[in-house]
């Protein structure tokens, strides 16, 4: 049966991707409550300008559009839970990495070095309680929406305090939000690109409740064993709703109507080293038998110009002959073949390397390596791991040949178990290789990388081939991480309860 979601009750970040929506411009706030009084009655003013997950209309007859000039959004870490005063009994339901918070899991996300909590940005040495997200179609409208926050920030008369200490383009240590933006061409033009010039969010998991699923599912929901693709199960994103497992999330705090709806959301500055990435293509493609662009693709498991997997493009020659088929495609021809594939006919990963990002992050089913029928469905690991990915780059990059400046991405994952979710992913995908029989090799892009254990990946060469492997040595760390934290995202009406001190878990 197909599910039917409220999407009057559901924050609409958790169903929509905003960039994808033409929200070009965002700004990400935190603050911070001393007075739960107040902090409730500025949660009740904030929910009032709260984006649902509500579909947006086209004009109407005057041609005026029901699409926001600007969206809002509001989350809690689980200490801003505790100073907006929810009962103790609600709390206790909270799962332990939630509770514990982003720093503190540092270990097991491999946060060390460079990207180790020290070294964040100043405002995460503070106590961050709420964080609002403004997404706007102009910077203008992100500023008319941030000054109306602001205002009642105001008005709570000290019970709620904005706080300061981002990084900023200009050298600031002390701003007090964070802003994010699309990258624009040399034309001016919007482009889905980050600062490494790959394409970013092609495919994103699609659940059940989502609109229009049936466009959408292929290569984003889960892999069926007839090679069909069905949308994952709701529980695995929204809490108070079936997973994968057949059962209701455990992470889901009592009441039922104050987790019903929610989800968490883990939040991420990822400051990107152009430079080094740069230097570090430069330096490999020279001992590399393929183009640049081709060895960019294996790092990723996409080229970079339009988001081909390389599962079907593999070396340059077969990706100019993919390029003429994507140019006569249509647009549903186009969506089909950016996402639907598998690597069943790669599991030895001569094609799309297992250390590739695309590959770590969503094994598509190919951790049955071959062995038929191993799990009940091909993917039956892989479906409990997925992530709803949200976001935007920041700041921009005006020397690449240089890492210094502030610029990188914005990630939010939203996720029903951040531990079972997210950070399996992190900690042993991403960072650890033993389920791609890797042992510890990293992931090429995110892999926390140790200039002192200068770390490597192998490219298998095709068996009985007697072509010899290509080895990839000395990768730096090309990603550090400069703060974030894990929020809850409630429904609407568990904010509402929120805000009227109301939540009661008996």
């Amino acid at each position: 049966m197909t599910q039917k979601l409220d999407l009057t009750d559901i924050q609409g970040n958790i169903i929509k991707a905003y960039g994808r929506y033409n929200f070009q411009k965002a700004r990400y706030l935190f603050l911070r409550i001393d007075d739960g009084d107040k902090g409730r009655k500025f949660v009740g003013a904030i929910t009032t300008k709260v984006t649902s997950a509500v579909p947006w209309g086209k004009q109407d007859a005057e041609g005026t559009s029901t699409v926001p000039q600007a969206t809002t959004n509001i989350a809690f870490t689980f200490d801003g839970l505790q100073a907006l005063e929810i009962p103790t009994a609600s709390q206790k339901g909270f799962p332990e990495d939630f509770i514990m918070g982003m720093s503190k899991r540092k270990d097991i996300l491999g946060d060390d070095g460079p990207s180790d909590p020290a070294n964040w940005d100043k405002i995460w040495k503070e106590k961050v309680h709420v964080w609002i997200s403004i997404n706007g179609q102009s910077i203008d409208a992100v500023k008319k929406r941030y000054e109306w926050i602001q205002e009642q920030i105001e008005a709570s008369k000290g019970g709620v305090v904005l706080l300061t200490g981002h990084r900023g383009d200009k050298g600031e240590d002390n701003l007090p939000y964070q802003d994010a933006s699309v990258l624009y061409d040399a034309t001016g033009m919007p482009t889905p690109k980050e600062h490494f010039g790959y394409t970013d969010g092609i495919g994103d998991p699609v659940f059940e409740g989502q609109t229009n699923l049936a466009a959408r599912v292929l290569g984003r929901g889960k892999l069926m064993r007839d090679g069909t693709w069905q949308p994952l199960a709701t529980g695995e994103f929204l809490l108070g709703h079936v997973d994968e497992a057949m059962e209701y999330p455990k992470t889901a705090p009592s009441p039922w109507l104050l987790a019903h709806n929610g989800t968490y959301m883990v939040y991420r500055k990822l400051h990107e080293n152009v430079g080094t990435f740069n230097r570090f293509l430069d330096e490999q493609s020279g001992i590399f038998n393929g183009s640049k662009e081709m060895l960019a693709a294996k790092f990723a498991g996409r080229w970079r110009d339009n988001g081909a997997p390389i599962v079907h493009a593999p070396d340059d020659a077969s990706k100019t002959e993919w390029d003429k088929r994507y140019a006569a495609a249509d647009e549903s021809g186009k969506r089909k073949m950016l996402t639907d594939f598998t690597y069943n006919e790669d599991i030895h990963g001569t094609k799309c390397p297992y250390s590739a990002h695309l590959r770590r992050i969503n094994p598509r089913g190919s951790l049955e390596f071959g062995v038929k029928d191993a799990y009940d469905t091909p993917g039956a690991l892989v479906n409990r791991r997925r992530i709803l990915r949200r976001g935007l780059p920041y700041g921009e990059v005006k020397d690449a040949t240089r890492d210094d400046g502030n610029h990188g991405i914005i990630f939010m994952a939203l996720n029903a178990d951040i531990q079972r979710q997210f950070e399996f992913v992190q900690q042993q995908w991403i960072n650890y290789a033993n389920d791609f029989k890797e042992g510890n090799d990293k992931e090429v892009l995110l892999g926390n990388h140790d200039a002192n254990d200068p770390g490597k990946v192998v490219f298998s060469a095709e068996p009985g081939s007697g072509k010899p492997p290509h080895f990839v040595s000395n990768i730096p760390r090309l990603v550090e991480t400069r703060g974030g934290d894990y929020f809850f995202i409630p429904s609407i009406t568990a904010l509402k309860m929120i805000a009227g001190g109301i939540v009661d878990p008996t």
